[in-house]
């Protein structure tokens, strides 16, 4: 075992990084967290760790940006609400010094949860009555989380109309039902293990969508199969059985989670992996077709640079031997706020009155961009269950490609031509 994953030393008296719940994220169950406008951090996961510390260089325009690792823990503030703070690691001030902390929460706002035990054994009530009034509370929020879950489940499609004349980026914040859910569920799950572990390691990576006014984020389960080779049976069975039930077994992939903002119609959709686990073939062709409307037409100018990343994503992975990506997501982003395209011999007075106009956000007026630069970013990302006979410590080792995710890119491939087709590009 590397020193790395040894019990916890965090370097005292240090400046500690509010942790914020990061509004894009659509899919998954391990819970992302913003740790300022250009990184984000979840949960370590030795695999995933060591895949990021490992991966092929011809990969990582691929993948996130790896950053380093923190140590968080959960604290209350001075009105009892739970937090999560990173720090850095005991001599490793470097990871959380050299990554800009300028638009961070300062910690100084915050008190220890610790000390916050105290004042609040202090109050009128004896500790039993404390002790039983708080079991009280946490069974009915942990109840309440509950009931929010399975509405959630039920919820699978969501629209929500915004404010066209606002900064539609601001309003998103409070609408993704997703993100929420997964950073409650990693509160709770932290304060009931308060008892017994309060320090926990997360990885830092890049945010993809920081250069996105409105992110429009679509998260594909890539692969024919789920389940990693040290999954229990009942696992197994059960990851067997969602790709059997859904297009994973049929094309390679299927829909994890999605957000889109449609201009046309100023609506917000978000549509979550249960629903994405029903539809058909035709029904994953008809997402994807949503997920590329702005509510007035198909943005056909995405469809030709999503194709030919994923086109160079798969020559990529087709030369990569023994890897196996189990469970891994394939994100597609770009851009549901659409700039005017200016040809770039302009005349400089017209492209200053541009610049001064998308000042004015109230006003909804659009930055300069020249003609050709709609950007369409497509990445790779989850790795927990990555395997590699590189990495020499797993009991079953893979020969040749992972025909099972480039199986699910070319149908992902073959998919987002028929609909470039069809509109006529």
């Amino acid at each position: 075992m590397s020193p790395a994953f040894r019990a916890m030393d965090v370097e005292p008296r240090t400046k500690g990084v509010l942790l914020e719940p990061f509004v894009h994220q659509v899919g998954g169950h391990s819970c992302v967290l913003r740790f300022n406008e250009t990184t984000l951090c979840k949960p370590l996961v030795p695999r995933e760790h060591q895949f990021y510390e490992t991966l092929p260089a011809e990969m990582r325009k691929f993948t996130p940006q790896y950053k380093g690792v923190v140590s968080v823990r959960f604290e209350e503030d001075e009105d009892r609400n739970l937090c999560l703070i990173a720090y850095p690691l005991k001599g490793d001030h470097g990871t959380v010094d050299s990554v800009d902390n300028s638009d961070c929460e300062p910690k100084s706002k915050l008190l220890r949860w610790t000390n916050k035990k105290h004042h609040v054994l202090e109050t009128e009530k004896s500790p039993k009555d404390w002790v039983r009034q708080h079991r009280k509370e946490e069974k009915m929020k942990s109840h309440k989380l509950e009931e929010e879950f399975e509405w959630l489940k039920k919820s699978e499609v969501l629209y929500y109309s915004v404010e066209k004349k606002g900064n539609v980026s601001s309003q998103l914040k409070h609408y993704n039902p997703w993100s929420m859910k997964c950073h409650q569920q990693q509160l709770q799950r932290m304060k009931e293990n308060a008892k017994h572990r309060n320090q926990y390691k997360f990885i830092l990576l890049e945010n993809l969508t920081s250069r996105y006014e409105v992110p429009c984020v679509l998260d594909l389960k890539m692969g024919t199969r789920q389940h990693g080779d040290d999954a229990s049976e009942e696992k197994a069975a059960n990851q067997i059985r969602k790709c059997q039930q859904s297009t994973s077994a049929v094309i390679g992939v299927r829909v994890c989670g999605m957000q889109v903002y449609q201009a046309g119609s100023g609506q917000l959709m978000f549509m979550n992996k249960y629903h994405g686990r029903k539809l058909s073939v035709q029904g994953f062709k008809e997402a994807l077709f949503q997920f590329f409307h702005n509510g007035r037409y198909l943005r056909r100018e995405l469809l030709g640079p999503v194709l030919k990343k994923l086109t160079e994503l798969k020559a990529v992975l087709e030369r990569q031997e023994s890897y196996r990506f189990y469970s891994s997501s394939l994100l597609v982003i770009y851009d549901g706020k659409e700039w005017p395209e200016v040809a770039l011999d302009s005349d400089a007075e017209d492209l200053e009155d541009l610049s001064e106009e998308s000042a004015d956000e109230s006003a909804g007026a659009y930055a300069y961009k020249p003609i050709g630069t709609s950007s369409v970013d497509v990445r790779m990302i989850d790795f927990a269950h990555t395997t590699c006979r590189l990495y020499g410590e797993d009991s079953v080792v893979h020969e040749g490609q992972d025909a099972g995710y480039i199986f699910g890119l070319q149908s992902l491939i073959d998919i987002v031509t028929e609909i470039s087709e069809e509109s006529g590009e």
